[in-house]
């Protein structure tokens, strides 16, 4: 990875520069994880290891229509808009309109430029060099990505969605967007980040977001994969929250040809409430992963994590959810669940909840499911003059929308609703399931 070592060497502050090196030097030693390391045994990366792998190109503003990126964003949402093509901002494109005081809403490189002491305070601490080697290439060699700073005592009444469009990529382009994001105590906001491709070309995005949600703070925050089909996405989000606050995650993996979710939060203060939500819809020979820590560091917390995945043809998903309840986080409430349907005998979910508890008095529980459509449901729709892939469409749609009345901004859950009828609609697996 030498060739994205001049990011490390461009003119920046020492603090800045020491980081870099420190996580390109991590990653060179311990280069991209095998089937020997246990986190990732169950992850392929070979075709990676053999990619021509080069920074993304830049894209004019000129080249990319703001026709095309309509047609990108989740239509009927109005929303501040930060868009980035190949990993660099595109301000003729991006629209922010939300103008409370202290605001802060645009991009990473610009902050670092005009407030390097705000984003030097939080870059890192979240998302620790130390705990992944990808972190640790992101660290060493973003070149820009989405700088949220929310004040305290303020409702975000308008979404930010954060849109990373892959084009014109070649062979290899690799794309390293990295995301900070602090939301003030008592501060209201929705956050979605959106990975699309529009080229044919495997291309690589290794994506880092950092939240920080402090105390009393209401953050739901959204991630939307829908990379082009030979695309590699590997996402780490990590968060750290605060006392008595209310976070909410949702991952939606629908495309590229491997995908990686690492999701790490802190539940840091008393009285917290945390929900990670998360659907994946796999087909052909697609891999959709989710590695997620928990941690409960402080008393009284609850957390609870709803996972559901639809595979079909050959593709593979692998689940590995672990919940820490560290000693002193007495009156923890944490809830596991993974449920996964498989529409062909060739798909293959694993599927890993773990549980590792130091402290007394708490309420834990986890539980996981593999299995295929009820042949009892269909042929209760079918006695009911329901056509057989009708009846299975429904059986799906109802399977993935457990998770999508999750997400509590209606736009938003509409919008995903319509994006999965379509990605539903247009499969031939429904016709075929065994």
């Amino acid at each position: 990875m030498e060739k994205f070592e001049h990011v490390a060497q461009t003119p920046q502050p020492d603090w800045l520069r020491e980081l870099r090196w420190t996580g390109l030097t991590r990653f060179n030693q311990t280069g991209l994880p095998t089937k020997h390391d246990e986190e990732w045994r169950l992850t392929d990366l070979s075709d990676l290891e053999r990619w021509p792998v080069h920074p993304a190109n830049s894209v004019s503003a000129e080249s990319v229509s703001e026709t095309s990126i309509e047609s990108l964003l989740l239509a009927s949402l109005d929303a501040d808009v930060l868009v980035f093509v190949n990993g660099q901002f595109v301000p003729p494109l991006s629209a922010v309109r939300t103008r409370q005081t202290g605001a802060r809403i645009g991009s990473l490189a610009a902050a670092l430029a005009t407030e390097p002491v705000l984003v030097r305070e939080h870059i890192g601490s979240v998302a620790r060099i130390e705990d992944n080697v990808f972190i640790a290439l992101n660290t060493g060699a973003f070149a820009d990505g989405a700088f949220i700073h929310l004040p305290a005592g303020q409702l975000i009444q308008r979404p930010i969605h954060i849109l990373f469009v892959s084009a014109g990529v070649e062979h290899g382009a690799t794309s390293l967007p990295r995301n900070l994001i602090v939301v003030g105590p008592g501060t209201n906001a929705t956050i979605i980040e959106s990975y699309i491709g529009t080229d044919a070309n495997p291309y690589f995005t290794n994506a880092v977001t950092e939240i920080v949600a402090c105390e009393s703070s209401t953050v739901e925050h959204c991630k939307l994969q829908l990379e082009s089909p030979d695309a590699f996405h590997i996402g780490t989000m990590c968060a750290r929250l605060g006392r008595e606050c209310n976070f909410t995650s949702h991952s939606i993996a629908l495309g590229a040809q491997v995908s990686r979710s690492n999701i790490r939060v802190e539940l840091q203060g008393e009285g917290l409430n945390c929900v990670l939500n998360g659907l994946y819809l796999t087909r052909a020979k697609q891999q959709a992963d989710h590695y997620m820590v928990v941690e409960h560091n402080a008393p009284r917390c609850s957390s609870q994590e709803f996972f559901n995945g639809i595979l079909a043809d050959r593709s593979k998903a692998v689940f590995h959810g672990r919940i820490y309840v560290r000693p002193g986080a007495v009156k923890t409430d944490a809830k596991q669940t993974n449920k996964n349907l498989l529409l062909s005998d060739t798909a293959t979910a694993h599927s890993k909840p773990q549980l590792e508890i130091y402290a007394d008095d708490v309420k834990c529980t986890h539980g996981a499911t593999v299995g295929k459509l009820s042949d009892e449901s269909i042929f209760y729709l079918r006695s009911r003059g329901i056509g057989l892939e009708t009846a299975r469409r429904l059986l799906i749609q109802a399977f993935a929308g457990e998770i999508i009345e999750r997400i509590k901004f209606e736009p938003v859950r509409a919008e995903l609703d319509k994006m999965l009828l379509t990605q539903l609609s247009e499969s031939p697996v429904l016709a075929n399931t065994n």
